[in-house]
């Protein structure tokens, strides 16, 4: 599957290690993520260098050619609730996951729509957990 992965860059780095363990679960069940590299720690350096139309157009036709988006939201972000937004608005199932006691935006915890699914996880390894059973139920 051709999974779309979204977490914060410039709204901080903090739940880093947690996007390491979400993408590293995907790599190993063989899911192709073109947005792997968000999960390394220097990407911010990497980002850096690319030119803001770049990365949007590269972005839409990423989350455009995706089978489904998975978005770590515990740092909010503008880039990431705009994916989510443009995901959902394309009819792809979406998950956001985030670690349990932090506040989330409202937008996103009030949305009905019916192929989002909000799950919270308590350790890196229970959200890879997380991640592994949204992607599995898609798969059937």
């Amino acid at each position: 599957m051709n999974v779309y992965f979204a977490c914060s860059i410039t709204g901080g780095r903090e739940d880093q290690p947690a996007y390491e363990a979400i993408v590293r679960a995907m790599l190993e069940d063989g899911h192709a993520v073109p947005t792997a590299h968000l999960a390394d720690t220097g990407v911010i350096y990497l980002e850096e260098v690319v030119e803001p139309v770049e990365v949007y157009t590269r972005d839409v036709e990423w989350v455009a050619a995706s089978d489904a988006l998975v978005a770590e939201v515990s740092t909010p972000s503008h880039g990431v609730g705009y994916e989510i937004s443009y995901a959902l608005s394309l009819g792809k199932p979406v998950l956001c996951c985030y670690r349990e006691g932090v506040k989330v935006s409202k937008m996103i915890l009030g949305n009905t729509h019916p192929t989002l699914e909000i799950i919270t996880y308590r350790s890196d390894a229970e959200a890879a957990e997380v991640v592994r059973d949204f992607l599995a139920g898609l798969e059937h």
